[in-house]
């Protein structure tokens, strides 16, 4: 999109703000306007890779290095001790996704076409998968929301690090059961007439240099999270549940749209869902073997976040069950999410 491209003057201004020892919250602000385009790049980048690798290569490169700018933000935030600013963004991405990627997407096409179809087959799939990672993620922490606080002991932190390498485990055999055992099912019969703007070494070169300057960046972002959540009143539950999420999926949800807008449902439902996946199967556990480096990490979400991510993967599961979609589907799915998001806003 040109407007991203246009963008990209933030990084070079983030560089010599961080030479001139600018505040922490003018940092951040100059980083987030860095890593929306910069993220664009990388999918843009991927979406390239995959007119030579194929399709289902493709997607997958796609959702993983859509990924990777949360997971590099997270990793830095990590190091900084920011344990609930990282377990919220994980909340959030998910949340983020279903509620406002899904919903936005549902009301950009439905405004152009009555009804859209999607093939339900693939998206029963990916939706009940869902509903079992969201359980996987959430069952630590309602166990301590229900057993005393005394009958705790160090052995819990065991109980994350199972749990995050089951949910490898389930990531690992997903992609077996959609690249090898059940692939018919995905084959997709609408051809693309679209074919590459960029040559191979272009668009790995433009992958890797986008992914360098991501990391940098998520280290000036990560840096003034505590200025701007002080300076402005924010709490590290909103940046973390709101913003970390919009910020690094930014490129990935406005091509959910633009999808949806060229009635491809298919493909839109694909990255939201596709991208909650991997978040809950793959960056959450990345993230809870990395802090093994530094200290153990377990993810223990609060009540609300609990309900907030059990909600909105039944409602996923609820408008997906008929293979189609309209307009009013996608206002009560964003209707959900800024009463989320306005609930976290005033903790």
């Amino acid at each position: 999109m040109r407007i991203l491209k246009y963008m990209l003057i933030f990084i070079p201004i983030s560089f010599i703000a961080k030479f001139m020892n600018a505040s922490g919250s003018i940092m951040f602000l100059l980083s987030c306007l860095s890593i929306i385009p910069l993220a664009g790049l990388m999918g843009e980048g991927t979406e390239e890779i995959s007119f030579y690798s194929g399709p289902k290569i493709g997607g997958f490169l796609n959702g993983t290095f859509g990924n990777a700018t949360e997971l590099i933000i997270s990793f830095f935030a990590l190091k900084e001790g920011l344990f609930e600013v990282v377990k919220s963004s994980i909340a959030g991405a998910v949340i983020g996704n279903i509620l406002l990627v899904i919903g936005a997407s549902m009301l950009a096409g439905g405004l152009k076409y009555k009804t859209q179809k999607f093939n339900q087959k693939v998206t029963e799939v990916t939706s009940s998968m869902l509903l079992f990672a969201v359980l996987g993620l959430c069952i630590p922490a309602i166990f301590t929301h229900t057993v005393d606080p005394s009958l705790l002991n160090t052995r819990y932190e065991g109980l994350s690090i199972f749990v995050a390498i089951v949910m490898i485990i389930i990531y690992a055999l997903s992609l077996l059961f959609s690249f090898n055992t059940h692939k018919d099912i995905y084959i997709n019969e609408e051809k693309d007439s679209e074919s590459s703007k960029w040559a191979l070494k272009k668009s790995i070169f433009i992958l890797v240099i986008s992914t360098v300057l991501i990391a940098v960046e998520s280290e000036f972002l990560v840096n003034g999270i505590e200025p701007i959540t002080a300076s402005l009143g924010w709490s590290e539950f909103f940046v973390g549940i709101i913003l970390i999420p919009i910020i690094g999926n930014a490129a990935e949800h406005s091509t959910a749209i633009v999808m949806a807008r060229k009635d491809k449902m298919d493909v839109a439902l694909e990255i939201a869902i596709g991208s909650s996946l991997q978040i809950i199967l793959f960056v959450a556990p990345i993230l809870i073997f990395l802090r093994l480096i530094f200290t153990p990490m377990s993810i223990v979400f609060n009540e609300f976040e609990l309900v907030a991510l059990i909600a909105s993967v039944v409602i996923a599961n609820r408008v997906s069950h008929d293979g189609e979609s309209n307009w009013l589907e996608g206002i009560q799915l964003l209707a959900v999410y800024l009463i989320i998001a306005a609930s976290f806003f005033i903790l």
